[in-house]
């Protein structure tokens, strides 16, 4: 499951097993890139904060689809191979084609991106991807372009923040060994209107 202990939902003290009731799937399940806090509790409490509010917050303007398939595109750039199968499953289930699906997933595997969205959202991968591996390169005018595509900067700063978001939990789950064993594909806390409500569904 991981290089370092962890501890599941039945051997979890009261502190823990209190912020395992918000975030268990079906059967008291705990994703295994939760479980891997359970040495530190409040750490598990600040990455669902900040999880649910880049991806799963109903004041967010660009499609929930949309965001998962940065999320997705993201992950693969960072060998994630953790990240890319759970919200690949995500995107699959809110872009409801799975053909479509399958083309984007292809796209993402040999980076060819072009044409399988609008030009618009295919430049906002493209910048998720420069902040993933060219960070220090990023200019001013990167956030034009993505401006001249029809982003608000509002969703230039959703974009920034999923891709960055991702890059953190790519991080966590490469460092960590943490592997998809036991974990259900595709669960997410899809209450995007109360950011309080982690529950996996």
């Amino acid at each position: 499951m991981s290089w370092i202990k962890t501890i599941d939902y039945k051997n979890a003290g009261s502190q823990l097993k209190k912020i395992y009731d918000r975030v268990k799937g079906p059967n008291n399940t705990i994703d295994n890139i939760l479980l891997i806090h359970s040495l530190r509790p409040h750490s598990l409490v600040g990455h669902m904060t900040l999880y649910k509010n880049v991806l799963h917050n109903a004041n967010n303007t660009l499609p929930k689809w949309y965001l998962e398939a940065i999320g997705v595109y993201v992950s693969y750039l960072n060998n994630c191979d953790y990240c890319v199968e759970h919200h690949y499953a995500g995107f699959k289930r809110l872009y409801d084609n799975d053909a479509e699906s399958e083309k984007f997933k292809q796209a993402v595997i040999n980076d060819k991106l072009e044409g399988i969205f609008e030009d618009k959202y295919v430049a906002g991968c493209q910048y998720a991807k420069e902040l993933t591996l060219h960070h220090k390169d990023l200019k001013k005018e990167n956030i034009e372009l993505l401006r001249e595509k029809g982003f608000s900067d509002g969703e230039i700063l959703e974009i920034n923040q999923v891709a960055s978001y991702f890059n953190y939990v790519n991080r966590t789950v490469v460092g960590l060994g943490v592997d998809i064993k036991d974990d259900i594909l595709g669960l997410s806390p899809n209450n995007s209107n109360d950011p309080k409500n982690w529950t996996h569904g």
